[in-house]
This record gives C-alpha cells, structure tokens and sequence, in this order.
C-alpha cells in the first residue's frame, strides 16, 4: 500500500503530474459533469450545499479558463430556473426536471435517476455525435447517471465520491443515522463502472480501495483547492471585526458549515462550557458565532443546537447566524480567532484551507483529509476524538497566549498558498488525459 500512496502522491500540489500520452488529446474539449443532488449555483452552508458546491464551481471555472468546456448538469428544483445559466465563459449549467421542484430529500432521489437520466440523455440528443469528450461525476447519485452516459456516448467516467457511506457509518455521531445499504450497493457499483477516480487525499485514495476494492490503477489523488483571490488575508482581523460589528479584543472561536451531527458543531459548544467553567473570567470577552443552516439528518432537529446552547447556559456568548456569500464568509474568516471544525469525518474540508488562507488558524478533529489541510501545531491544531474538553484545553492556549492566533494564522496562509485551484484543475486534466487513454486503449482491445 505504501507504494501505492507514494504513486498516488505525484498529484499532490507540490508535485503536480507530468504524463505524456501519445495519441491522446492533452485535454479534452468538452466535459459532461455531473451533479444531481444539489446545483453550483445554490448557496453553500444551505441545505446539502456545501464544499461539494464550492469544489464543482471553482474547479469548472479553472478548467475552462484552461481551455476545457464544462456543462454541469444538476437537477432544477425550482419551475422559475432558466434551462441553462452561464456560470462563467466556458461553463454552463443545465437544469433537468426530474421530480418533484421542492420537498425532495437526498434519500428520495434515487427514484428520481432515470428521470434525470432522460434529461441528460435528451440535451445530448440535440448536438453532434462527439459532443462530449468525457463525463465526471460528483457522489454516488451523479455516478449512476455517469455510468450509464458514458457507456451510451462512448466516452470514459471519471468520478469523485466526495464523500463514502462505509467511511461515513465508521465514525458516525452519536444518536447520527447511518447510511442505508443501497449507497453501499450503488458506490460499490460507481467505484468498478469508473475509468478513473478521483480522491482528496491518499487516505481517501486508501479507504476505496480498502473498504471498496478499487483498482489502485484507477484511482488519482487531487488535493482540492481554494480561491485565493477572494480568501486572503487582505486588511487584517480589525478590519473585518469592524465590519462584521464584533469586539475587537473578543476571543472568537468561529464554527462556519451545515449544522448537522456529522459536523458535529456540538461539541465546539460543550468544549466552550468547559472552558468556561475552569475559567470563568473569560466570558466578558468570549464570542462563539455559529455560521450555517440545518443540513442533512440536522433538518430531523432544526433548533438542537440553539436548545443546547441555551441548556449549557451559553447564550450571552454564543450567536447563530445563517449561511453567507463566499465574500461574507471570507470575512468571518478573517475575523475570527480560529476556525473550530470537530466534525466525525471530512472527505478534505474546505473550509479548513479557506480559513488558513485568510490567516486564520484551525482546530479540527485529526479525521479524513484534514491532517492534510491543516499541519498540526503550525498552522493549527489537530485533536484526536470529540472530548470537549480536549477542545476546550486548545481554545484555553488562544486565549492564554495573545499572539497565537497572529503567528499560526501567518504560517497558515502561506500553506494555504499551495491549494490553488489553477494547480488543482491542471492536475484534474492530466487525469482526464489518463482516462482518455485508458479508454481508447480499452476499447481497442475489445475489437481485436
């Protein structure tokens, strides 16, 4: 297996790949990507939008500035959406009807593919042949309706799970449900119809293939990346605290994301009250702002949280506020003392290298890809397990040492700085390329 990572390891950002495929376009031209359950264009921290959106956004707008067309398909959830938006030149997001506008949960949405099938199928049916070069899809769902276009056009799939039930239901939440055998069943079957696929780090590279079985030939490892023209240090904590309203001198421990179990904002609560109660003065100058909405099975319990907070006695300290714009967000980045992100697990986490590249530090649960995003006792801290007080003793050193957040929030920032999205898109293509290849050479062999 460690040959195997190491292999994979020639994607990573400080080694971007250099194959060389003869016979073989260097990009394709024309991309199909897929995303069923939830669209670019919805805002992320609503609903099932969240870094998926933020991934399938920037990494389509690379790849066209790189000379590769992207239509993104996903479903319309709303009678008044236009059939297609241009995103940005070179990109273009189709809506298909398939079910229900509104009221239709991620779980329901399997009974809903073949209706999403049948609008891809017809967009395709109104150009040329070779219309498309290649499909990429995003999470499960999308890699049904991959699988069976790809096999219709003639084209390899490229899919990236972002997320994985079996890695998921390991760690699950307490009082959490667990994802239901039939994502099992349909990953299983993704992960073997896929040309190629798509990993954030190598040990999500290393869970498909161990919990998976996939091919270690097949799978890539792509670090995903992040906007650094908008997520940027830019004129300092003081600054955006002004405009956000916040105290300047305030201990700010930030939580931005979905408000679920698996993100586990709980237990950045309950580590604020043990802080609190070892140390009481800190409460004149602590703030705890929670940004986000319900997500996931945290929709069953919308106000848990808030009933939390008040049962701990947190509510003079904490504030919840509801998902904001990318710039917005960029701002309580910048704000904030240090980003707290304890969830149960995390494909990458995003929000991890938005923040750092903000300068702003992060402390996170040491699961998924996050020992990737965030180096430990430099550019934040890592914490193995979910006890509060764990939590609480970090946020303890922030507030005991006044130039903690200064000084890991600056080496932070030039580590974010090698997860640009331009290195994330070059490398997304050579993967492409690679499929391309293994395709063309595959189908040559099935005709002799």
């Amino acid at each position: 297996m460690s040959q195997y990572v190491t292999r994979l390891g020639r994607l990573s950002p400080a080694s971007p790949p250099r194959l060389r495929l003869p016979g073989v376009p260097r990009r394709p031209r024309r991309v199909a990507m897929l995303s069923v359950h939830t669209s670019p264009l919805h805002q992320p921290g609503t609903g099932d939008a969240g870094g998926m959106n933020v991934y399938i956004v920037e990494l389509a707008r690379r790849l066209a500035a790189q000379g590769v067309e992207v239509e993104v398909f996903t479903r319309a959830t709303s009678a008044s959406l236009p059939p297609t938006v241009e995103m940005a030149p070179g990109v273009l997001v189709r809506h298909v009807d398939a079910g229900p506008y509104e009221g239709l949960a991620k779980e329901d949405l399997p009974a809903q593919l073949c209706a999403f099938t049948h609008g891809v199928m017809q967009a395709w049916a109104g150009h040329r042949p070779g219309h498309y070069d290649l499909v990429h899809s995003h999470y499960w769902l999308s890699g049904h309706v991959g699988w069976l276009a790809s096999q219709r056009w003639g084209v390899p799939l490229v899919h990236a799970m972002h997320t994985m039930a079996k890695v998921k239901n390991a760690s699950l939440a307490h009082g959490d449900t667990p994802e239901p055998p039939a994502r099992v069943i349909g990953e299983t079957q993704v992960v073997d119809a896929a040309d190629r696929l798509i990993a954030n780090t190598a040990d999500e590279a290393a869970d498909l293939v161990h919990h998976y079985e996939a091919d270690p030939g097949k799978v890539e490892v792509v670090h995903p990346g992040v906007n650094l023209d908008r997520f940027r240090p830019a004129d300092g904590r003081a600054a955006a605290r002004a405009r956000l309203g916040l105290p300047q001198d305030a201990l700010i421990p930030l939580f931005a994301g979905r408000i679920q179990p698996l993100k586990a904002p709980d237990v950045l609560l309950r580590a604020v009250a043990v802080l609190l109660e070892q140390r009481p003065d800190l409460r004149s100058r602590l703030l705890v702002p929670v940004v986000g909405g319900p997500s996931g099975s945290g929709l069953a319990k919308p106000e848990r949280l808030q009933k939390l907070s008040a049962r701990l006695g947190l509510n003079d300290v904490v504030r919840f506020h509801p998902p904001v714009g990318q710039d917005r967000l960029a701002d309580w980045f910048r704000a904030a003392s240090v980003l707290v992100m304890p969830s149960y697990s995390e494909s990458f986490g995003l929000v991890a290298i938005e923040a750092q590249a903000t300068g702003t530090p992060v402390l996170a649960a040491a699961v998924g890809g996050l020992p990737v995003a965030v180096r430990d006792g430099v550019t934040g801290f890592l914490v193995r397990g979910h006890d509060p007080a764990d939590y609480a003793a970090v946020l303890r050193r922030f507030a005991d040492e006044p130039g903690l957040t200064a000084r890991l929030g600056e080496r932070a920032a030039r580590h974010a700085q090698e997860f640009g999205w331009d290195r994330a898109a070059a490398a997304t293509t050579e993967v492409y390329s690679a499929a391309l290849h293994a395709h063309r050479r595959r189908v040559r062999s099935a005709h002799g």
